[in-house]
């Protein structure tokens, strides 16, 4: 029986972890200004491993990575191509090519793709609901992407928007090779980045050349490593943990991309157009009324 102090612990993680999750795309665009996509990869990765790291020794878990069989090992240092080597360049590339207002809502489309691979994947038929939340978030995605230029103009970077879109598919994919994993999710992230590392590291001196960040790219670094890829996770884990159930707090995930807009406005100084604001809500409620089934 979860008591009500459990509860409201519950709803304090949760509101942090969307609090962070909601700086991320601010993050992200100033980072790039000082860094390329393959050196931001590198060295957020790297703070994120050294994190979670110390994470599992605060809550005694270093024994369980011990516990992990080779093969689970390999595995996992695959998962770790698709996440965080594939996943975040993709997307830091995105971020690179097109404003945060618009890179920021179409990487948030992964619930619709999800959505999608339940059916050819999973098996799963889908549902009259399913079919609309995934019409009504394709049209969210239309609305973000034109801009409101419904007859022509200046349109955004067509490659950053196929890329902001693939990093969406990309983290679907990723989501799914893991539902059937019961390990320690916090074990598993740590495994994946770690055991990506080499891996990481080749790829940017091969595609990019190492560059040592100036203080500001190696603040914004750090603060992806420690926030984006790490830590709000664990946070968000702990809100699970505490709470009745999922539910009750999973709706409050819908807040971090409207944050982030107050945020990217108010930071980066982009205005948020209304096709942006309008796209972001149609894309949020694709998500809500697809997670239905008819019954």
């Amino acid at each position: 029986m979860v008591t009500l102090e459990e509860q409201t612990r519950a709803y304090a993680y949760a509101l942090a972890a969307v609090l962070l999750w909601s700086t991320v795309a601010t993050a992200f665009k100033l980072t790039l200004e000082r860094m390329s996509p393959p050196n931001l990869l590198l060295f957020s990765s790297l703070t994120s491993s050294i994190v979670l790291l110390l994470v599992l020794v605060l809550q005694g878990k270093v024994g369980l990575v011990s516990g992990i069989s080779r093969l689970e090992i390999l595995r996992l240092g695959l998962f770790g191509l698709l996440n965080p080597l594939v996943y975040y360049m993709v997307l830091f590339e995105a971020y690179s090519r097109l404003d945060a207002q618009i890179a920021q809502p179409l990487n948030y489309t992964w619930p619709i793709v999800l959505t999608i691979f339940s059916f050819f994947l999973l098996g799963q038929r889908p549902g009259r609901r399913n079919i609309m939340g995934v019409a009504i978030g394709f049209i969210g995605v239309v609305v973000i992407s034109l801009r409101g230029n419904w007859g022509g103009g200046s349109l955004p970077s067509l490659a950053g928007i196929l890329l902001a879109l693939g990093s969406s598919v990309i983290w679907a994919v990723y989501w799914t090779l893991n539902l059937r994993d019961k390990k320690d999710p916090v074990v598993k992230l740590y495994l994946s980045f770690s055991l990506s590392l080499p891996a990481v590291f080749l790829f940017t001196f091969l595609i990019d050349g190492i560059s040592l960040p100036g203080a500001a790219g190696a603040v914004g670094a750090a603060y992806i490593g420690v926030f984006e890829m790490g830590v709000t996770f664990v946070i968000w884990l702990l809100a699970l943990s505490h709470s009745r159930t999922t539910a009750q707090i999973g709706k409050l995930i819908y807040l971090s991309p409207f944050i982030s807009l107050v945020l990217i406005w108010l930071v980066l100084g982009e205005r948020i157009l209304p096709s942006t604001f309008l796209g972001l809500v149609l894309i949020v409620a694709g998500i809500v009324v697809g997670g239905y089934r008819d019954r």
